[in-house]
């Protein structure tokens, strides 16, 4: 059963942007740097086709490629930036200016690390930066007391993005719905997102009370996903 969502966490007037991605599938559309694919018309191309198989929304990095996609649709974008900042770990839309460039290129949604690393802003900044910008504020936290920290300093919506990418989140191999049943558990939306690579795990996660799932590698990184078939290839070559 999905969670009722809060309304007075989100702004009267972007609440219906929430409820419109109930029980969708988001796409992430991202292309490392030295992925064939990097370019935006690569981008572009893959949300496309994304869109043509059932996304209802899009998760993207980078002003330019939401740009680019901008121009093509009108599905609700979660955009973010990604750049390396020294002296931290966080690197997820992690100024201001990264927030302003991703409300500027046309983003419904701005994502942002929200985990308890040190950070060249602080969750609160960010997210006032967000609603400045007359934009949606998300967390991608990687642990309960992250969320609720998350929601208190004013974000609108958390995402499971971060758990296993953080030293002190469950480092495993699959989807962390320990996480999204504590979430669950004490009331508070969330999406979910990250190591949901099969239609059946991101079936679970909106059992598990998710608002709605997003979905990447497994869809557009055909790189990583040839990687898995030829690292069992070989596992079963050795055996």
């Amino acid at each position: 059963m999905l969670l009722p969502m809060q309304p007075e966490r989100v702004s009267p007037a972007l609440a219906p942007l929430l409820e419109r991605l109930r029980g969708h599938l988001i796409v992430s559309v991202q292309a490392d740097e030295g992925s064939p694919l990097r370019d935006p018309s690569h981008i572009v191309a893959l949300s496309r086709a994304a869109l043509l198989g059932g996304a209802a929304a899009l998760r993207l990095r980078s002003g330019e490629d939401i740009g680019a996609v901008r121009q093509q649709t009108g599905v609700p974008i979660i955009g973010l930036t990604k750049h390396d900042h020294p002296g931290t770990q966080v690197y997820i839309t992690a100024t201001p200016p990264e927030v302003a460039e991703v409300a500027a290129a046309g983003a419904d949604i701005v994502a942002f690390d929200a985990t308890e690393r040190p950070r060249p802003y602080t969750v609160r900044a960010l997210t006032e930066a967000v609603h400045a910008a007359g934009k949606l504020a998300m967390a991608d936290i990687s642990t309960l007391e992250e969320a609720q920290a998350a929601y208190s300093a004013g974000v609108d919506i958390v995402s499971t993005t971060m758990s296993g990418y953080t030293p002190y989140s469950p480092q495993q191999p699959g989807p962390d719905f320990a996480l999204m049943g504590a979430l669950k558990a004490v009331g508070l939306p969330f999406i979910a997102e990250g190591k949901l690579n099969t239609p059946e795990l991101a079936a679970h996660a909106l059992k598990a009370g998710a608002l709605c799932v997003v979905v990447g590698s497994a869809i557009t990184r055909p790189d990583q996903v040839t990687r898995w078939f030829a690292d069992a290839i070989r596992k079963s070559q050795r055996e």
